[in-house]
């Protein structure tokens, strides 16, 4: 039974469980040091050169699993041990190069990077190298490759540099918490803080005014895969959960409001994905004013419950590693206490030896078809329609759904020049929307199949159904 995409979830995964399973015990601090080998047994290294150095990364790993650095404002940390195993980045000569006559690439270089050797193969002194790319561009056999490292690569807003010991660097400046560096490094050097620990002490220490809320988002439909949704419900309450709901009625509540906000404004941009929203307020302050002013579905539901029970301790849990940022901003800090990914829920029922799929079947129907769509791309934009459609408006609804950070861009972009052709962006971090967060099992195509036909499995119909049920 594959549960995970890669062997690095599933190194992260183990250390999790293992981490969980002693804190359910309360035999975690005396047991710390021993992580490392009951996970590798023996002397047998798994990628790395000798065993010693996977035990001491593994001890790094528990460290992050165990809520990481402190002092670390950032939920994305590198760990710089495990760092060491790609390639320069830039621009390299591979040994394609002929040694040609023409020269054309050093003629082209501004800078004087390109030199020859004693048998006319060119090389690129790295120190005046400004990375432009002409040389590449000139090179009759293609001979210049530009090498860009995964991390860097899978980061769409440039965070990402490397230092003299050519580890990953993260610019915090410019960082926006997406994850999608953590998922994309094949070394596993990149990991997001888990605050699984803060969960089992709301578990163990709940009582009758101090119950544990699960707030599940929609795209646990689309994982989980071996098993059934409503088995997953009820593996949430043998965990120890006391109430187990949707996330996606609070899509319903800000597809209501914010349909609303939009006919009255005329123009917003959507505030559902935190990694959208840092990534306007870092790149483009400018249009701040017009992200919409409703809470996330998460925070906006948080806030209900809190409302309702004020003693409870709310526990989101979904795709996303920018959540576990977006917890932490004031206006949401006091809905909801913490967040755990897909990934870390795994690791949970492991740790107790749940096995969800010999489980009975809980149902859960709380929101309704346009809540649960907010899982992906385009499905924030059909409940926005929606929206408009039960405020009885004549609005008139032209908008562009924006999926990933790049399409982002070039919708601002457009609506800061002026030029932009649409009344509503919605804007997703991730591509594919929320399945696509770096805190899922799995990044299928099938997860938007998956979505979709948790969507119309809902009793509700309409926005409205499900909000006055």
């Amino acid at each position: 039974m594959r549960k995970f995409d890669t062997k690095v979830q599933d190194i992260k995964y183990r250390v999790l469980r293992e981490v969980a399973s002693l804190a359910w015990q309360d035999k975690l601090l005396e047991n710390l040091l021993d992580i490392p080998s009951t996970i590798i047994p023996g002397n047998s290294a798994t990628m790395r050169c000798c065993v010693y150095k996977e035990r001491a990364i593994l001890s790094e790993r528990v460290k992050i699993a165990m809520g990481g650095d402190k002092n670390n404002p950032n939920v994305i940390e590198i760990i710089d041990i495990a760092c060491d195993e790609c390639p320069d980045a830039g621009y390299v000569i591979t040994e394609t190069c002929r040694g040609c006559l023409a020269h054309r690439c050093a003629d082209v270089c501004k800078m004087g990077a390109i030199t020859f050797d004693a048998n006319h193969v060119a090389r690129i002194d790295k120190s005046k190298c400004v990375e432009c790319g002409l040389c590449a561009r000139v090179c009759p056999f293609s001979a210049i490759v530009n090498r860009v490292r995964p991390c860097q690569a899978a980061c769409k807003v440039k965070a990402i540099s490397f230092n003299e010991d050519n580890a990953a660097v993260i610019d915090e400046d410019k960082c926006i918490q997406c994850g999608a560096c953590v998922y994309q490094c094949p070394f596993g050097a990149i990991d997001d803080k888990s605050y699984i620990l803060e969960v089992i002490d709301f578990i163990k220490n709940k009582d009758e005014d101090n119950k544990v809320v699960a707030m599940i988002a929609p795209a646990i439909a689309s994982q989980f895969s071996y098993a059934k949704f409503p088995q997953i419900v009820t593996g949430l309450k043998q965990l120890g959960f006391d109430l187990v709901i949707e996330t996606a009625l609070g899509a319903d509540m800000v597809a209501e409001s914010e349909s609303k906000e939009l006919i009255e404004k005329g123009f917003l941009a959507s505030s559902c994905c935190p990694g959208f929203v840092k990534y306007v307020e870092i790149n483009f302050p400018e249009l701040v004013e017009y992200l919409s002013h409703n809470l996330s579905p998460m925070a906006f539901l948080g806030k209900k419950l809190r409302e309702e029970n004020p003693d409870c301790k709310i526990v989101f849990i979904g795709p996303c590693t920018a959540k576990k940022q977006e917890v932490l901003r004031e206006e949401v800090r006091d809905y909801v206490d913490t967040v755990i990914t897909f990934e870390e829920l795994q690791a949970l029922f492991d740790s107790k030896d749940i096995d969800i799929t010999k489980l009975e079947e809980t149902q859960l129907n709380d929101a309704s078809y346009f809540g649960r769509v907010f899982a992906r791309s385009g499905g924030l934009t059909e409940a926005m329609a929606q929206g408009i459609k039960e405020h009885n408006s004549d609005f008139d609804f032209n908008p562009l759904v924006c999926d990933g950070i790049d399409s982002c861009r070039i919708a601002l972009l457009r609506k800061k020049n002026n030029v932009l052709n649409a009344n509503f962006i919605e804007g997703m971090a991730c591509d594919g929307g929320c399945i696509g967060g770096a805190g899922c099992l799995t990044h299928t195509d099938k997860n938007k199949v998956a979505i979709d036909r948790y969507g119309k499995q809902s009793p509700y119909k309409t926005i409205s159904e499900a909000l006055n049920k």
